[in-house]
């Protein structure tokens, strides 16, 4: 299984060297990054909103929402440290923990997923003060996790592709939104965790 994922990592990474010898234009990868973003995006939301998750499974496999809150945490955390490693000019150091962090943040995704399909979605009680905050906290992380998603598999293109300049132009946007997204990621489920689980 791992010999299989590194043939598929370095095929995907000699594809992409291959583009960029051959001088194919980025705005074709970028614009089908968008549409398949897209798509993901409008399946989580019919998951999130129209799917029923079925009664079979309450009270299984309950560790998800912990655990998906860990791996956000997680994904912080190498996010920032591959920020310090950039300041300090260590590519290698900063591209090991960028990959770190787009691999905790997809498991995390698989994880979500399997969780909301299980379990639906969970409804934050009452009308308090705090619901108010929560629901604003919520909805600023939905939202930004919905515009990182491209942005964090374009800025990845263009840096596999040796495109540094626009690279490092849309990474400028794409990094603080994803640690935003990583951290209140971790501060929505603290929220349900006092309140609602």
């Amino acid at each position: 299984m791992r010999r299989a994922l590194y043939e598929f990592g370095v095929g995907f990474c000699d594809l992409i060297i291959n583009m960029e010898q051959a001088g194919i234009s980025p705005r074709p990868v970028v614009g089908a990054i968008v549409v398949v973003s897209g798509l993901a995006v409008s399946f989580l939301l019919w998951l999130l909103y129209v799917h029923h998750a079925s009664a079979v499974f309450a009270g299984r496999w309950m560790f998800l929402p912990a655990l998906n809150a860990l791996l956000n945490g997680l994904c912080a955390i190498a996010l920032s440290v591959g920020l310090y490693f950039i300041k300090h000019h260590n590519k290698e150091a900063h591209r090991a923990s960028m990959l770190v962090a787009l691999t905790l943040s997809s498991i995390f995704l698989v994880s979500y997923i399997v969780n909301h399909a299980m379990h639906g979605d969970t409804i934050f009680p009452g009308h308090s003060p705090v619901r108010t905050v929560y629901l604003s906290i919520l909805a600023s992380h939905v939202i930004l996790s919905i515009v990182a998603l491209p942005m964090v598999i374009t800025t990845f293109f263009f840096s596999l592709t040796g495109r540094f300049a626009l690279h490092r132009r849309i990474a400028r946007w794409t990094f603080p939104i994803w640690l935003y997204v990583s951290i209140t990621g971790v501060v929505v489920f603290v929220f349900l965790k006092a309140y609602a689980y």
